[in-house]
């Protein structure tokens, strides 16, 4: 005949096991969800490698243990007012480079905060995962009972910070449709790819006439000076939209000049009479 009391501890040794295999879903929820946080909160790339771009970030934060996961959250994503964020190297012989980042920014006080309550996460995830039978005895009725209140707390405290990130996952979510909305925008796409601003002012640097001039230059100069009708014929071939008029100018001449991203002089080389330019040094 079997013991009551034994019974009864077998039915609350149960009721430990469901309730610390649904924290531990809970976490893998959370960690989950942090992944994707993390891969998703910054892009950067060019037209040809931002998708493989993404596709690294991805694979990189799945391999990423909670403890590491959360690092970068309160690294990258989440900091301290007045951070400053990462400035990101790129190689100049790239061509069109796009880059977006979302990052949150809190007060002293609550950064040091939140960043305690996510340590103690990391640390109860482990309890969980590692200890919990150390810590608790499961053989007898009122250690069953402990650890199942224990566990109920835990679910709690995992519960809010899901919770929690997924306030941050969907501010996320809205941060990128509202930019690519924005970069929908013929406004977007003509300050982006051409330079102009709304308010109809020109950066240079920027500028959709200084790239193809560059392009034009790389491909035509001579002993490091190119032709300034002739790559103006080139950029008409390759790139018709780019003219002058386009950037309030009457001639290339002027484009130029007012870009002030090269050299341009009057002079005759390898015997051919004209206007030459180059890129001018420190500019890019």
């Amino acid at each position: 005949m079997i013991d009551v009391n034994q019974s009864e501890v077998a039915d609350a040794q149960r009721e430990v096991q469901r309730l610390l295999g649904r924290c531990l879903l809970r976490v893998q929820q959370y960690e989950k969800l942090l992944k994707h946080l993390i891969a998703e909160q910054a892009i950067s790339g060019t037209p040809e490698t931002i998708h493989r771009n993404m596709d690294a970030r991805r694979a990189e934060a799945a391999g990423l243990t909670l403890g590491v996961l959360v690092g970068r959250l309160l690294g990258d994503y989440i900091q301290k007012e007045g951070s400053d964020a990462p400035e990101e190297a790129l190689d100049q012989n790239q061509g069109s480079h796009f880059s977006f980042r979302l990052q949150v920014h809190l007060p002293d006080e609550s950064y040091e905060a939140l960043k305690a309550d996510l340590r103690a996460l990391v640390t109860l995830r482990n309890s969980l995962v590692h200890h919990f039978i150390e810590q608790h005895d499961i053989q007898t009725l009122d250690g069953c009972l402990l650890a199942q209140a224990e566990l109920h707390r835990s679910y709690a405290e995992i519960d809010r910070r899901v919770e929690q990130l997924r306030t941050f996952a969907d501010e996320l979510n809205h941060a990128r449709k509202e930019a690519a909305r924005l970069m929908a925008s013929p406004e977007y796409i003509e300050a982006a790819v051409n330079g102009i601003m709304p308010d109809g002012k020109i950066h240079w640097p920027g500028a959709g006439i200084v790239y193809v001039l560059r392009r034009a230059f790389r491909e035509l100069s001579v002993d490091g000076w190119a032709n300034l009708e002739v790559a103006a014929r080139w950029v008409a071939e390759q790139e018709p939209e780019q003219t002058p008029n386009k950037y309030g100018c009457s001639s290339w001449q002027q484009a130029v000049n007012e870009s002030d991203q090269f050299e341009l002089r009057n002079f005759t080389h390898n015997g051919q009479p004209g206007r030459w330019y180059r890129v001018r040094p420190g500019t890019r």
